[in-house]
């Protein structure tokens, strides 16, 4: 209901209803976590001070997704920097200042409480207190801002173009090769999951390293290159040229499901979760036991076995563009988002099946990895070929109903999206392929070395018993 309330009818209503579903989130988890710790308090006060920590946590993030939903809902109403200095501009500055002041104050008042939690009562009514306080200071900024007249465009009435119809947004600029470096279309939403990505990996890392132990660079940096290219693709030009051109679009998808996956993977996110998070030992889930979970159930395994991942990949591109998910997934925001979710998933899953480093229930050999990507390199090519052969818009009363003025036709530019699904495709299946190839390789390197080393304790035994077979092989014949 929310995502099709009045957020969905503002101008850049897709940064709008993102920011409607962050601030519900946040809102729903900061306060239903304060209920909850409430019914949990008087029966557990053993516990009373690390149950308050863990929701110290949760509250810091929800107070993170609510303050950056509730500027981002703001932001998008001022049409030009000089609204800033408006009645609405100001308080907007006023409620930022505020929140970002209230956010720092918060967070040290909820580790000192979490700290000296001896008075658990007290300390307990202290922190409900607070917590009610931040919440009203924040909504109340909310409401007063909400009740604040918008500023007004000056710019002169212009009737709705056929795109600014069917998207909520005006065309965009025509598409040049500068474009794809100079043309953003900023998501709240996608921004805070990459900021979050990166935020805790880094201090993953950082915490594994204080300890004296070591992780590798190159997996930092696989992980860090992954999490900017999944920026760049749901914040740069593909996101903000993705509704009006089926060749874009189809780049986004080539990135997400097969190049993001690839840089994700070797960053080896479950194995550093498991190494830094403290295991619980009150009966609990965290994070960690959490993740350890889902990994090690039986869907799971059947989604991470091989022959299905390798399946799931290349069947969805048929089951999405051929079927009403693609009609869902242009016209409707929510079914975009999922667009996106679905492709980095079975993306991932599939990479982590054939190149993994994260422990999985899977241990199949390097020759069935291979047939695996020559399969899927064969089927990319002619889902391509087909889409460059098509004679029909995939989706004509969208696609062909842009009036766009610039670029190649519709039919045309469909082609162009075949041959990036056929041609950019293969280029990190063809790294997968080198990369297992080098696995492989690296594989029966170590494998000869643990047999030498063996025969070398053993005095040649091997090498005797071998010889000694092959003798009686030829007395018997």
């Amino acid at each position: 209901m929310a995502e099709s309330g009045h957020a969905s009818s503002d101008v850049g209503h897709a940064v709008a209803v993102n920011s409607m579903l962050m601030h519900l989130v946040g809102v729903s988890v900061w306060l239903g976590g304060l209920f909850a710790l409430y019914a949990v308090f008087f029966s557990d006060q053993e516990r009373s001070g690390e149950l308050t920590r863990r929701y110290s946590t949760l509250a810091l993030v929800s107070f993170i997704l609510v303050a950056i939903s509730g500027l981002t809902s703001g932001y998008i109403r001022l049409y030009q920097p000089a609204d800033l200095l408006s009645a609405y501009g100001l308080m907007l500055i006023g409620k930022a200042v505020l929140l970002i002041a209230l956010g720092a104050f918060g967070a040290r008042h909820r580790v000192i409480l979490a700290g000296k939690f001896a008075e658990r009562a007290n300390g307990f009514w202290r922190l409900v207190a607070f917590e009610l306080f931040v919440m009203g200071l924040a909504f109340g900024l909310g409401t007063a801002l909400a009740k604040t007249p918008t500023p007004v465009s000056d710019a002169e009435f212009v009737p709705p173009t056929p795109a600014q119809l069917l998207t909520g947004d005006p065309l965009p600029e025509e598409l040049t090769p500068l474009s794809w470096i100079r043309v953003w279309d900023i998501d709240p939403l996608w921004v805070t999951v990459v900021g979050f990505g990166i935020a805790l990996y880094l201090i993953g890392v950082y915490k594994l390293r204080a300890r004296g132990d070591k992780w590798s660079v190159g997996r930092t940096a696989s992980w860090l290159g992954g999490m900017l290219l999944l920026f760049y693709v749901t914040n740069g030009a593909p996101n903000a040229y993705q509704e009006y051109l089926f060749s874009v679009h189809m780049v986004g998808h080539m990135l997400l499901s097969m190049f993001v996956p690839v840089l994700l993977v070797p960053g080896a996110p479950v194995t550093l979760l498991s190494r830094v998070a403290a295991a619980r030992k009150d009966g609990s889930r965290g994070l960690r036991e959490w993740v350890l979970w889902a990994v090690h159930t039986p869907y799971a395994w059947f989604l991470s076995h091989p022959l299905f991942a390798g399946f799931n990949f290349a069947i969805s591109l048929v089951l999405f563009y051929y079927t009403p998910a693609f009609r869902w997934a242009t016209e409707q925001h929510l079914g975009h988002q999922w667009m996106i979710v679905h492709f980095l998933i079975t993306g991932y899953l599939f990479v982590q099946s054939l190149i993994g480093v994260d422990p999985q229930p899977h241990k199949h050999g390097y020759p069935l990895k291979l047939m695996l990507l020559i399969g899927t390199m064969a089927f990319h090519a002619f889902f391509g070929l087909g889409l460059m052969n098509e004679k029909s818009l995939l989706l004509a009363d969208w696609f062909g109903s842009m009036g766009r003025t610039w670029g190649d036709d519709p039919l045309t530019d469909q082609a162009v999206g075949g041959a990036f699904a056929w041609g950019v495709g293969e280029i990190p299946t063809i790294l997968i392929t080198l990369y297992v190839v080098f696995q492989w390789s690296r594989s029966d390197d170590r494998e000869r070395k643990r047999l030498d080393r063996a025969s070398d304790r053993t005095g040649n035994q091997d090498l005797t018993d071998y010889n000694e077979m092959l003798k009686k092989l030829s007395e018997r014949s």
